[in-house]
């Protein structure tokens, strides 16, 4: 019986671990997502030990909990569409779907590491290290500003002057389909939904970003010969 105990204490303790060492959204996440089968095996374990009376109702309630999620998860489409901008340091994605921006690293110390695995302060040692990037230097800012609210206050003073602009004459066909997430030879109507989709989630007005609305205009521009 002791043996069940250890493996209780166990599990709490590397879930407790996990909860205090991931994100704050991360573990909210972890915590929905483990919650039921933490329940579930708690309940066995106390079942068991001939802790019945404790035991059942918390097994019952863990595959409750756990019906209630699958019950209650949308449904993705297997083939998710995601719109894609490249800068010297940086490869950013926004999710058709969920709206969610992430990045990964292409160069440096951090190649190939993704935005969303990094600290405010490694994003913030980042931010300084690419400081004569200034396109790579606004892509960061928007995501610093979507997930890191205030991280202003935090970071050191940096150079001025960005506009934010994008040339679309700059732009290749290509890098402009992958900008607007649709695929090569996509009908005027294809590309003019998935503009007028993603110029919703970005646009300033809306707390995103002004480079990536440059981005998305220059992209229909080059699609649409405007």
């Amino acid at each position: 019986m002791a043996s069940y105990a250890f493996i209780l204490i166990g599990l709490l303790a590397a879930l407790l671990y996990l909860l205090l060492t991931q994100p704050a959204r991360k573990s909210a996440t972890l915590l929905v997502n483990s919650g039921p089968l933490f329940l579930i095996v708690t309940g066995v374990i106390f079942t068991l030990l001939r802790l019945g009376v404790i035991g059942v109702p918390l097994t019952f309630v863990g595959i409750a909990w756990w019906r209630r999620i699958r019950a209650h998860k949308p449904v993705t489409s297997s083939k998710s569409r995601k719109s894609t901008v490249r800068s010297a340091w940086l490869e950013m994605e926004l999710d058709h779907d969920t709206g969610e921006l992430d990045g990964r690293v292409l160069t440096g110390r951090l190649a190939g590491i993704r935005l969303s695995s990094l600290s405010e302060d490694e994003l913030l040692s980042f931010y300084r290290e690419i400081q004569s990037d200034s396109d790579s230097l606004t892509l960061l800012e928007s995501y610093l500003g979507r997930y890191h609210p205030g991280w202003q206050d935090r970071a050191q003073s940096a150079s001025s002057g960005r506009n934010g602009a994008a040339n679309a004459g700059e732009m290749s066909p290509q890098e402009a389909y992958e900008v607007l997430g649709v695929a090569p030879g996509a009908s005027r109507e294809e590309i003019l939904e998935a503009w007028r989709r993603l110029i919703k989630r970005v646009h300033p007005d809306s707390g995103g970003s002004a480079f990536l609305t440059a981005k998305l205009n220059a992209a229909k521009n080059v699609l649409l010969g405007e």
